[in-house]
């Protein structure tokens, strides 16, 4: 199963205001859209991170190489990407009037962090350094977009660092969230052999069984992995609905 673990850094908007508090910037203000500066992806568990710009590339080509992994991943992992980097990278696809990418199971771990805890802060900074998995990149702010913008080398330099840091955070961070993902990939169906009953989670036999889960159609085993720590449910029922009927 090839999972895609991505991250995108934008521009910011550019408009002429007349003030700086609470302004209402209308249309005809604007100046220039926001758009997609580079990105940084990583296939789960290998090595190499790819990385791409418009100040290495051209707008076109960063984006096909960027389409051409989509094309190839089964998931697609990101943080606030299902509200952030992917609809920004559709829009930028159709500017560039290329084809919708095809459907991918997309898991997005901001969701993950916002549903299963409640940290004080849900950034990947925060939460990536209260787990003792690292920290992004550090840089001057604001002004290093506005100075890649301009072209500046020793900015793209930093960005670069930096957009590729937040995708091996991203990385640690699944890792370490896997078992708390509530509809994870489900590893067996990928499985040239699948005659028995692994985690389905990190697709390791280490599982140990945790009582049963109980439908109207029957009984069902109960698993908890030793590897990821991730429970499961083999869907192969142990006591089947007519025995059950007997039994009540």
């Amino acid at each position: 199963m090839k999972v895609l673990l991505i991250d995108i850094e934008t521009s910011p908007n550019t408009a002429h205001v007349w003030g700086l508090w609470q302004q209402n910037v209308s249309l005809n203000q604007l100046l220039e859209s926001s758009y997609t500066m580079c990105y940084s992806a990583k296939w789960l568990g290998e090595k190499q991170i790819y990385f791409d710009s418009v100040q290495k590339s051209d707008s076109k080509a960063m984006l096909e190489g960027v389409y051409s992994l989509l094309e190839q991943a089964d998931a697609v992992v990101h943080y606030n990407g299902t509200k952030f980097d992917m609809p920004t990278l559709n829009k930028e696809f159709l500017l560039h009037k290329m084809p919708p990418p095809p459907p991918i199971k997309q898991i997005d771990l901001l969701r993950v962090v916002k549903s299963q805890f409640r940290f004080p802060s849900n950034k990947l900074d925060y939460v990536s350094q209260r787990l003792g998995l690292g920290k992004k990149e550090t840089h001057e702010g604001h002004t290093l977009w506005i100075k890649c913008m301009a072209g500046d080398k020793k900015a793209w330099a930093t960005m670069e660092k930096y957009n590729i840091q937040d995708v091996a955070l991203l990385e640690k961070l699944y890792k370490k969230l896997l078992p708390w993902i509530k509809q994870p990939l489900n590893i067996n169906l990928m499985k040239k052999d699948r005659g028995g009953f692994d985690c389905p989670t990190c697709g390791k036999p280490h599982l140990i069984s945790k009582g049963f889960s109980y439908t109207s159609t029957g009984a069902f085993q109960r698993y908890h992995c030793k590897a990821c720590g991730a429970y499961s449910v083999d869907k192969r029922s142990v006591i089947p609905h007519a025995k059950l009927k007997h039994l009540s």
